[in-house]
């Protein structure tokens, strides 16, 4: 009996497999079927986000000042939610009190004074903490509603019926059913990854203190100082994680020869998750289906551009469209003027095998699939025969992209980097826009750097913590994900983390850091330019595509060379420009913004035709004033709040 097969067996005896006698549409991903009018859960795809959500506490964990809140109201879970913070070390009666009043994360920064007949009670401000753990997540809505408020990520347990508004505010869902036996094993295994990160920043401070003093009797101060400060960093970045990240133009150029460019591209499989709806744009469908310029939508962009690849160079690129119920149908009939093209569309759902069809479906904007896309997609790999399939047809490496990305490409450059050095495992970052204007030299040379330092999306408020964004374009070898199921070898790292289930011990492999990164012998990451990173996720990324910054080549967005700022300029729009329908109307044609730096738009504020905007421009209506920029207007480092100042 393997490994998985144990883990699953011990799952299924806490009985987290059972669900609601309703499942959720939003949710009908984690669920296996029903059975006696009660719905299923996946305990597969329990464990995948248990993992998630372990690998995030523990990188976490590393941090010695990070701040844990552990949500629960049901009196069952008390004793075990006790255990768990005293074992842990941040047990706190004060603040287990606290937290049940109403406000208690949006108000945490100023005193509450609560009177009482008798007496008045003045509790200081606390910190907000750096991750939420519910545990009975129907019961404590609010928490949830606070925490995204203040965009803490939130870990916590979900049933089959959660509503959607509350689903996906959750950052790390972990389905199962909240049974006794599970919440015992979730808050141990929350536990165990707590302490062994403990243990190991101790020990990492052991052997630098001892490093230190055996260095000092035999070199100079100036020698020590700066030997003890290299071998710090290497224990922290084994610790940690790290990855050589290599600039894109550091790369050698792809060859002139075309047959070697087509074998290059025969061994290629391009997969993009269809995944969101647009609802959040006001879009009623797919966002896939959202116009990105020329009448082109993000959907057409992709096909296109394998269409031009194969028929310039005469290779064959397959392209898998990870889609969901509510993104298929739409998608169908989008591509259906594909029919006759040379771009085979294979669609792939969820539990299902592929079937080869001639189209399928692409982006969207109410995420359904909340664990990371390359988790997802070794999982489908692991579980459907396509795998196989792809090897047998000569593939060697497969493009992962998700539905956001609007702007990745299928690069001949980077895939003969990758085909040349054998790599198994390669992830497209760019630079953040902070780190990119403090650091132009170090953006062109190749280094390590932690994976602590590429942020998944980047926070507003983090800007300064991170060097790079993950653009959610990479790359990986079919092979390697072959050995990795051959060998059930699908983690990252092996933590011996023993859980005590009814007597019983076991071991579990758990997951070292967030990232499937870590799950490859030879991974790297690729320095792209910020235009390979453009995402659609909100109106104001609808009008940076649409204006004459971008324009697009055979399916591939390319940027304008007058536009000496590498980054894009910051775009802001208020409220009113949110829905797609209204960002039309309010715009008679899209402005020149070559040249602009940052615009901000608020209030009852529309554009004519042909207005040109350069530098820093902020408008911004007052309340109950109209604003209407004229056609042909010329604005340049302008603040406007009224027609005169126009």
């Amino acid at each position: 009996m393997t490994l998985h097969s144990i883990i699953i067996q011990k799952l299924l005896t806490t009985n987290a497999h059972i669900g609601r006698r309703v499942a959720a549409h939003h949710l009908k991903i984690y669920t296996y079927g029903m059975r006696n009018q009660v719905s299923i859960i996946d305990s597969d795809k329990t464990l995948i986000c248990l993992r998630n959500a372990a690998s995030f506490i523990s990188h976490l964990a590393r941090d010695k000042n990070a701040r844990f809140m552990f949500v629960n109201t049901n009196l069952l879970f008390d004793e075990i939610v006790e255990q768990m913070t005293k074992k842990m070390g941040i047990y706190s009666p004060r603040d287990n009190i606290m937290w049940r009043m109403g406000g208690f994360l949006t108000n945490s920064h100023s005193p509450k004074k609560f009177r009482s007949r008798n007496k008045k009670v003045c509790f200081g401000p606390i910190q907000p903490p750096d991750c939420v753990v519910v545990l009975d997540t129907e019961r404590k809505s609010s928490v949830i509603l606070e925490a995204d408020r203040l965009q803490v990520p939130i870990v916590a347990l979900v049933d089959s019926n959660m509503p959607w508004e509350i689903y996906k505010k959750i950052a790390y869902p972990v389905p199962a059913n909240d049974s006794v036996q599970f919440v015992y094993l979730f808050c141990n295994i929350i536990t165990k990854t707590f302490l062994l990160e403990k243990k190991k920043l101790k020990a990492l401070k052991g052997n630098i203190r001892k490093e230190e003093r055996d260095l000092s009797t035999k070199e100079s101060s100036k020698e020590i100082q700066e030997s003890v400060q290299s071998k710090n960093m290497s224990n922290i970045s084994s610790l940690i994680g790290e990855v050589l990240v290599v600039p894109y133009q550091n790369l050698a150029p792809a060859s002139n020869d075309i047959a070697e460019i087509k074998n290059l591209l025969d061994k290629i499989v391009m997969v993009k998750f269809n995944d969101t709806l647009g609802t959040a744009l006001g879009f009623n469908g797919p966002k896939s289906l959202i116009g990105i310029r020329d009448g082109l939508t993000s959907l057409d962009l992709i096909v296109n551009q394998i269409q031009s690849l194969n028929l310039t160079y005469g290779c064959h690129i397959p392209l898998v469209l990870m889609n969901t119920i509510s993104t298929h149908d739409d998608s169908l009939k989008a591509l259906e003027k594909y029919s006759t093209s040379n771009v085979d569309i294979l669609p792939l759902s969820q539990g299902q095998h592929p079937q080869k069809k001639s189209s399928s479906g692409q982006s969207s904007a109410d995420e359904l699939y909340p664990s990371d896309h390359a988790a997802a997609f070794l999982s489908l790999m692991k579980s459907s025969g396509t795998l196989d399939v792809l090897l047998s047809q000569g593939k060697e490496y497969v493009h992962v992209v998700s539905s956001d990305n609007v702007a990745a490409a299928v690069d001949p450059r980077i895939m003969s980097h990758l085909s040349q050095n054998n790599i198994e495992y390669c992830m497209e970052v760019t630079p953040t826009t902070s780190y990119l204007s403090k650091s132009k030299m170090d953006n062109q040379r190749q280094g390590m750097f932690e994976l602590a330092e590429i942020a998944r999306t980047l926070p507003k408020d983090s800007t300064e913590k991170f060097k790079f964004i993950d653009t959610r374009s990479l790359w990986v070898n079919l092979k390697a994900i072959r050995r990795l199921v051959d060998t059930n070898a699908l983690k990252i790292e092996k933590l011996s983390i023993s859980k005590e289930m009814e007597g019983d011990q076991m071991v579990l492999q758990e997951t070292a850091a967030g990232s499937t990164i870590q799950l490859f012998d030879k991974a790297i990451g690729i320095n792209v330019p910020q235009f390979r990173a453009v995402q659609l996720n909100a109106t104001s990324d609808l009008l940076l595509l649409q204006s004459d910054l971008y324009s697009t080549s055979e399916g591939i967005l390319v940027r304008n060379t007058a536009q000496a700022n590498p980054a894009n300029p910051s775009i802001e729009l208020g409220p009113e420009f949110e829905k797609v329908s209204d960002f039309q109307h309010r715009f008679k044609s899209i402005p020149s913004i070559v040249g602009l730096d940052s615009l901000k738009v608020a209030g009852d504020v529309w554009f004519g035709a042909g207005v040109i905007l350069k530098g820093r421009v902020s408008i911004v209506a007052k309340p109950g004033v109209k604003l209407e920029i004229p056609d042909g207007a010329v604005l340049e480092n302008k603040d406007i709040n009224d027609p005169s100042d126009i």
